[in-house]
């Protein structure tokens, strides 16, 4: 049997995902990228493999997807985010419409077929008001860990409105609400408030449906998924994989490649 891989080279985080030939996830990882993007490709890819105790050759086809998709040195070809985002999210949830991928970097909303093609897509502006670094910088300025953002903020009384657009300013701006002696609760609900609307108006660009799946690693976020739901006003498909959902399609796309003949054009080094 020759398994497929897709590794997701993204700005804070990096994953891998291998699927066999019945598109099942055998093996995964998921570690900080960190400065060296290719150390982080090959780390990732590496523990993936490791974890079904296998190696590199019984690999047939590898994409490399993210924004460091080029450091995949190892791949046999690139494929963008937007359409791994696509694939992997038609995969799990098959009625998806819409897909809204929250990363570090950016945030996408995206329109899809149901086949995973991709209809349209919107990006949100170079700011980052309405992604992951966002909350990194409320993350900072209360010195309370990314992870603990969510259940914190949803203990809120009474949110403070934020009004900064950009990461830039964040950080001043919640410090500023401290300061007036506004609640760590009230202020972090204010910030996810505050992103939820921004990303609303870039899911309308696209068109919203009701069978919108959430991906990235945002939507291991539960303040955030509460506050997109609140806006959106009906469930969004959430999966405990959502992070790992480009790195998916990815492994989706280069399965196709190997159904299609195709052969791997290099090996991963082993050093």
């Amino acid at each position: 049997m020759k398994y497929s891989a897709g590794v997701d080279v993204g700005s804070t985080q990096t994953k891998a995902v291998i699927i066999d030939e019945e598109k099942n996830i055998v093996g995964r990882s998921l570690i900080d990228t960190g400065a060296d993007v290719v150390k982080a490709a090959e780390t990732s890819y590496q523990i993936a493999l490791d974890e079904m105790n296998v190696s590199d050759d019984d690999v047939g086809y590898v994409i490399g997807t993210g924004y460091g998709r080029y450091k995949v040195t190892f791949g046999d070809r690139q494929v963008t985010e937007i359409s791994c985002h696509g694939r992997g999210a038609v995969h799990m949830f098959p009625d998806t419409k819409t897909v809204l991928d929250m990363g570090g970097q950016d945030s996408k909303a995206i329109a899809v077929e149901p086949t995973g093609e991709i209809k349209d897509f919107s990006m949100n502006d170079k700011c980052a008001a309405g992604t992951g670094r966002f909350l990194g910088a409320a993350s900072i300025a209360l010195d309370i860990p990314l992870g603990d953002l969510g259940p914190v903020a949803l203990n809120s009384d009474k949110p403070v409105r934020i009004s900064t657009t950009c990461t830039v300013f964040a950080e001043a701006e919640v410090l500023a609400w401290l300061g007036k002696g506004k609640s760590v609760e009230d202020i972090l609900w204010g910030v996810h408030q505050s992103i939820a609307a921004r990303t609303f108006g870039l899911l309308r660009r696209v068109g919203i449906h009701s069978e919108l799946t959430f991906t990235g690693g945002v939507a291991k976020n539960i303040g955030m998924i509460k506050a997109m739901e609140d806006k959106l006003d009906f469930k969004m498909n959430v999966s405990d994989d959502s992070h790992y959902m480009g790195a998916l399609g990815a492994a989706l796309f280069a399965r196709d490649s190997l159904l299609a003949g195709e052969e791997r054009k290099t090996q991963m080094e082993v050093a």
